[in-house]
């Protein structure tokens, strides 16, 4: 089964930065994508950014211009953010899908971030 462990997550102000890092128990290449999706108090989780094995991008809209994903050679994807907004507070989700997830969605446990203004 795999395994999805986030990092990186904490308290920044607004304006500041954040990585989180969310390490894979396989190689990110055998996942059709692995990605990051945040969750609000009292709102729908919701996409922020993904990465294919192909190394194709998708960002939701609130990301553009301020989140880059990206991901090391063996089994971490990374999650830049800056220019944070309070708004921007929320849990972080990874998500990996792929053959070796039995063509199923895996979650990590999650990791907060709290913007304050």
């Amino acid at each position: 089964q795999v395994q999805l462990v986030e990092s990186g997550g904490g308290l920044a102000q607004a304006g500041g930065s954040l990585r989180l890092s969310c390490a894979a128990s396989v190689r990110t290449s055998t996942l059709n994508y692995i990605g990051w999706y945040r969750q609000a108090p009292g709102k729908e989780r919701e996409l922020a950014a993904r990465i294919t094995n192909e190394d194709t991008t998708t960002y939701a809209d609130f990301a553009k211009g301020r989140f880059a994903i990206f991901r090391d050679n063996e089994n971490t994807v990374f999650l830049e953010m800056n220019n944070l907004y309070p708004e921007d507070t929320a849990v972080y989700y990874c998500n990996a899908f792929g053959l070796v997830t039995g063509l199923r969605d895996v979650w990590g446990q999650g990791t907060l971030v709290t913007v304050s203004s």
